[in-house]
């Protein structure tokens, strides 16, 4: 019997996309480290402070905390604090001393809380949150030679030694544009929102589209002008009940792919034509219990791994943690394998991006040269108000070119 989400269980998966359960850096292949967990003590961690540390091991590692920039960030750093002790509860030896930096939130506050983290013997750096953070602290990480593990999404701050560690608008249009290839469709459409992210997703499902044999035959964008969405839609249904697509890709979690759908519904023939296709933006229990997405497809990690994450962190914390403390929890065992593995190799550039990758609680990834990233995604259909896993997320990656 393969997963099903249901509204609640998938609720997990909504927001903070930059968050991927990757916990434990298990090896993909015998190339990679394996660690082994226990179970975490209770207690409450404090509140972050602009300077400190966690545990007491030789290796020393940076965590750029958001712990003063406005809004809820305080909280997000906080539970980013609380995922790194979890992890060093759980990794029994880990030889890790976590050198904690406030970064602010900003563009200064990255370089300054990176520059700080370098002057204390830091020999890799775990965040920034922030894209702005991000890209000030590799100004000065970069030319020290200190890599990062940083939690932003924004595929512009990637770079050799700057990888982002989250899950990438790339890596869902690259899974569903093959998957659905592989069940037959050849002649796409795309309804993208007029953003940053509707491009580096309209681009990246060109690409897998054309790898795949197939044509991505139209490609509307849409701003925030409810009367210019609605034309938008008109289009790419027209198009699809007309036989000029199978499948339309509407990746975002807005109303566009609701919109599209009711369109197809109300064509004769639209539905059973034409194959809806999310995102992981979809993961949203408003979006799946719409009727107008019932058999969409969309690609997600299997929830199975976050869970168990999410009730070890509850019992060591008290709360439920927000999706960021994850990718914490695993930028730190992470770390910690490679520490006692790897010897003064542990973050050189060929072990950070080991093509064999590794395995977490959310399947396999693995860190790119060029910063960014590939990650092992299940296929779900969208039904009756749930989501259930139609193509089990790969456990391994094939060779990567050229190598």
């Amino acid at each position: 019997m393969r997963p099903i989400l249901s509204r609640r269980g998938i609720g997990w998966l909504r927001g903070w996309r930059a968050a991927a359960a990757l916990a434990g850096a298990m090896a993909a292949s015998g190339c990679a480290p394996t660690i082994e967990a226990n179970a975490p003590s209770g207690g409450m961690a404090t509140q972050p402070v602009a300077t400190d540390t966690i545990g007491s091991g030789k290796v020393r590692v940076a965590l750029l905390l958001p712990a003063s920039a406005p809004g809820n960030a305080g909280l997000v750093a906080a539970s980013l604090r609380h995922a790194v002790e979890l992890a060093l509860k759980e990794t029994p030896g880990a030889d890790l001393t976590i050198i904690v930096k406030d970064d602010q939130g900003t563009s200064e506050g990255g370089r300054a809380a990176a520059a700080a983290a370098v002057g204390a013997g830091a020999e890799l750096i775990i965040g920034p949150l922030f894209a702005a953070s991000v890209r000030g602290a590799s100004e000065v990480a970069r030319p020290a030679g200190v890599p990062m593990l940083v939690f932003s999404t924004d595929s512009s701050v990637a770079a050799r030694g700057v990888y982002l560690f989250g899950f990438l608008p790339e890596g869902d249009a690259d899974r569903i544009a093959r998957f659905a290839a592989a069940r037959g469709k050849r002649s796409f459409a795309a309804l993208l929102p007029d953003t940053g992210y509707g491009s580096v997703f309209g681009s990246a499902l060109q690409r897998a589209v054309a790898a795949s044999g197939g044509q991505l035959a139209a490609v509307e964008r849409y701003g925030s002008d409810a009367a210019s969405l609605g034309q938008k839609v008109a289009t790419v249904a027209a198009l699809a009940t007309a036989g000029g697509a199978s499948a339309i890709a509407v990746p975002a979690g807005d109303d566009a792919p609701l919109r599209v759908g009711a369109a197809l519904a109300a064509a004769p023939g639209g539905p059973s034509r034409v194959q809806l296709l999310g995102s992981g933006q979809w993961n949203d229990p408003r979006l799946l219990a719409a009727p107008a997405l019932q058999g969409g497809w969309f690609p997600a990690p299997d929830g199975s791994g976050f869970a168990g994450f999410a009730a070890r962190y509850a019992a060591a914390f008290g709360t439920a943690p927000p999706r960021p403390a994850a990718l914490a929890f695993d930028a730190t065992r992470l770390a910690a394998g490679l520490a006692a593995r790897y010897g003064e190799k542990r973050f050189a550039f060929e072990t950070l991006t080991n093509p064999n990758g590794f395995t977490g609680v959310d399947g396999a990834f693995r860190l790119l040269p060029d910063g960014l990233n590939q990650r092992s995604l299940a296929i779900y259909e969208v039904a009756a108000g749930s989501a259930r896993i139609i193509d089990p997320a790969p456990r391994s990656f094939p060779p990567r070119a050229g190598l």
